[in-house]
């Protein structure tokens, strides 16, 4: 059995178990709003990169990030899940070489970034000034099916859904660049600038 000295010091120490809907729990809850979805048909491995990619993002530009992504204006890089990644040039913006641009991930993504929105605005918190400070997305239990193979054969035919959940905080409001900034012109490459140099030479001559 159970030592009854065991059960004693139990007794005068209990462990309070604190039962919680998040993996993390933020140090202002006044300040602070959350979001989450849960078995969701949508592939774990983009929805992690595209998670992913949102983190230290203001509200704002999140939604906006999403919806380019869902146009191919903008690419999600890939960074962990990159094995068989085309490469693109979107990808520079990232300090990246692989990417891709999930649009099934970005809607799911979008519609809890929305109900984040809606969120802060049931809390009165200043919509303009939330900053993502975590995003994370976990894998779900796999939907079994099966599929037939050859000479008699079945295979397992798995779906990987997915777990998002995302937590928001208020703080800064996002400044936009200067326009004397915006406007100034962009470094030329030293290859770009020779080619440059070449034409000109030519057309003089």
């Amino acid at each position: 059995g159970i030592n009854a000295e065991y059960m004693g010091l139990f007794a005068l120490h209990p462990v309070q178990i604190k039962m919680t809907r998040y993996a993390f729990e933020p140090s202002n809850p006044a300040k602070t709003v959350k979001t989450r979805g849960s078995y969701l048909r949508v592939h774990f491995k983009n929805t992690r990169e595209t998670v992913n990619a949102l983190r230290g993002m203001h509200l704002r530009r999140a939604i906006k990030f999403m919806e380019n992504v869902k146009e191919q204006k903008e690419i999600v890089p890939c960074t962990r899940y990159r094995y068989g990644v085309g490469r693109h040039a979107q990808c520079k913006a990232w300090g990246s070489v692989s990417g891709r641009w999930p649009k099934k991930s970005a809607e799911f993504v979008l519609q809890l970034l929305k109900n984040a929105e809606a969120n802060a605005e049931a809390k009165s918190l200043d919509v303009d000034a939330l900053v993502i400070e975590r995003a994370q997305a976990n894998q779900a239990p796999k939907l079994r099916r099966r599929t037939y193979r050859a000479h008699g054969r079945i295979n397992p035919y798995q779906s990987c859904p997915s777990h998002i959940e995302i937590v928001l905080t208020e703080g800064s409001v996002a400044v936009p660049k200067p326009a004397e900034e915006a406007d100034r012109p962009k470094k030329k490459s030293m290859k770009k600038a020779k080619a440059e140099r070449r034409q000109v030479a030519t057309t003089s001559e």
